[in-house]
């Protein structure tokens, strides 16, 4: 069966977004055995679904795997998917749609990864028991968002003083809350997660506009972020997975 695999991203002005995407279209085909991989957006700025979808399906391909690029459940995913199976009737080649990108080891790998990575360009000798970490999420109305990344933090507590988590935007408790609680715990370092997929302006701007005077105007002495998700070999593998498991079902 000849396959075609298209990701479905939320959307960014920022150019650094559509890079990263087409770096990992780019190694989900040198990985993967698809005649071609594609991404577009659900809004924002094009190329839209309805620009790709009828790109796609222009190919010589049996069966379409469309994946929702998304770290949680929620709004955005169901828009994404029902947006693009209302092209499914008009066509023959088959469509089948993977989960987010949730609720799976691989992403606790990647923040672990991140968190190592920090304390060693920092040359931070800690052991992990002695260092806390904070996990910056978007945040959604959705509760299940809430349940995704709380997963992260109960998976990583094991290994750290203290794993908390805060949000952007729309829940609580936001980034001014998180920096304080912090603070009350006292840590020797604190490590702040960007889990974020791309480097778009939540990235570049938004976390920083609260974050930095919050940092300022604690008591914390040493405090590192880490570089968002991104183009990590490990989500390749991820995005890969979630293909496979509806591809073999059906």
């Amino acid at each position: 069966m000849k396959r075609g695999l298209l990701l479905i991203d939320r959307g960014s002005r920022e150019i650094e977004v559509s890079k990263e995407l087409e770096t990992i279209c780019e190694e989900i085909k040198a990985k993967g055995d698809y005649v071609f991989t594609d991404f577009c957006f659900l809004e924002v700025v094009p190329p839209y679904i309805e620009e790709v979808i009828t790109k796609c399906l222009k190919e010589d391909i049996d069966s379409l795997t469309i994946v929702p690029y998304f770290l949680y459940p929620g709004k955005k995913v169901k828009n994404a998917v029902t947006d693009v199976m209302k092209f499914q009737k008009d066509t023959k080649v088959k469509f089948v749609v993977t989960k987010q990108m949730s609720m799976h080891k691989t992403l606790v790998d990647i923040v672990e990864n991140r968190i190592s990575t920090t304390l060693k360009e920092n040359q931070i000798t800690l052991p992990k028991k002695d260092v806390d970490v904070m996990i910056i999420g978007h945040g959604s109305k959705d509760p299940n968002a809430q349940m995704s990344l709380n997963y992260i933090v109960n998976e990583l507590k094991d290994f750290y003083r203290n794993v908390s988590r805060c949000w952007l935007e729309i829940e609580q408790p936001d980034i001014v809350e998180g920096i304080k609680k912090c603070e009350n715990d006292n840590p020797e370092v604190l490590i702040i997660v960007f889990y974020f997929l791309h480097e778009g302006a939540h990235v570049k701007t938004d976390i920083n506009n609260d974050l930095v005077p919050a940092l300022k105007n604690s008591n914390l002495k040493k405090t590192y972020i880490t570089k968002h998700l991104g183009t990590d070999e490990k989500m390749i593998d991820l995005i890969i997975e979630r293909a496979k498991e509806v591809e073999d079902a059906n």
